[in-house]
C-alpha cells in the first residue's frame, strides 16, 4: 500500500474525523496533534502525503511545510482556518500543493488526496517521448525534472513543474483554467479554480528572475498562453 498519509491537526475532533475518513477509503493514515511531532515521524519514514493545519501550537503549519519542501517533494495539503488571500499565497508559496478552509466537506479533501497521488503515479510513469521540451529561451529536461533557461536552473517546485512542462507540449497554444486544472491537479472544474492563477503567478516570476523572455499572458475569462519575447 505504499506509504502512509500523515495528518496534523491539534483539534482532536477534526483529526479523528479526517483519520477514520481516509482510513475506510484504504489509505494507511497516522494522525499528529502537532507538526512537531509530525516531522519528527516524517524524519524516522516519509509519508505519501501531508495534511497539514496551519494554526497549530509550537511550530506551525506553514513552517512545517517548508521544513518539509526542503527534503522532499511529496503533495502537501494545508487546512486553514481563514479564507484570506495572504495565509492562501504564503501557503502556496511554502511549497504547498493544494489548501482547503475550514469548515470544508471530507469528500473534498478525499478528492484533493486522489488527485494528488494519482498524478504522484502519473509522474513515476512518464514516458521518456517527452525527454525534452523547448520553447524560445527555456528547455524541459524530464531526466532531470527540471526547467532551464540558458544553463541557469528554474528553481520551480514540482506543481510549477508540471504546469510549465504541460504548457511547454504545446506552446502556441491557448489553455483553459479547467484543462489546467483537469491535467495538472487532476480535479473537475468545481473546485476553486485560484490555485492555477497563483502557480502561474509564481512561475512568471521565476521565468523573469532567471532571465527568460518567456511569459504567461493571461486571457481574460478562458485561460493563460505562453509568450516569448523575441531578444532585441
Amino acid at each position: 500500500m505504499g506509504h502512509p498519509i500523515y495528518l496534523a491537526d491539534d483539534e482532536k475532533s477534526i483529526r479523528e474525523l479526517l483519520h477514520s475518513f481516509l482510513a475506510s477509503d484504504g489509505y494507511t493514515v497516522r494522525s499528529f496533534e502537532s507538526g512537531d511531532a509530525l516531522l519528527e515521524a516524517f524524519r524516522q519514514e516519509p509519508a505519501e502525503l501531508v495534511i497539514l493545519d496551519i494554526m497549530m501550537p509550537g511550530t506551525d503549519g506553514l513552517t512545517v511545510c517548508r521544513e518539509l519542501r526542503s527534503v522532499s517533494d511529496i503533495p502537501i495539503i494545508l487546512l486553514t482556518a481563514k479564507d484570506s488571500e495572504l495565509d492562501y499565497v504564503m501557503g502556496i508559496s511554502q511549497g504547498s500543493d493544494d489548501y482547503l478552509t475550514k469548515p470544508f466537506r471530507p469528500t473534498i479533501l478525499l478528492m484533493k488526496v486522489k488527485a494528488l497521488l494519482r498524478r504522484v503515479e502519473m509522474d513515476r510513469g512518464k514516458t521518456t517521448a517527452e525527454d525534452e521540451l523547448h520553447y524560445v529561451d527555456i528547455r524541459y529536461s524530464a531526466t532531470e525534472n527540471a526547467v532551464f533557461c540558458g544553463s541557469t536552473i528554474v528553481a520551480l517546485t514540482q506543481t510549477e513543474l508540471r504546469l510549465l512542462s504541460y504548457m511547454l507540449k504545446q506552446p502556441e497554444k491557448a489553455y483553459s483554467r479547467e484543462e489546467l486544472l483537469s491535467a495538472v491537479w487532476g480535479f473537475d472544474s468545481e473546485v476553486e479554480t485560484r490555485v492555477t492563477d497563483e502557480t502561474l503567478r509564481r512561475i512568471r516570476k521565476k521565468l523573469l528572475q532567471a532571465g527568460s523572455t518567456v511569459s504567461v499572458s493571461t486571457i481574460w475569462g478562458f485561460g493563460y498562453k505562453l509568450k516569448g519575447a523575441e531578444r532585441t
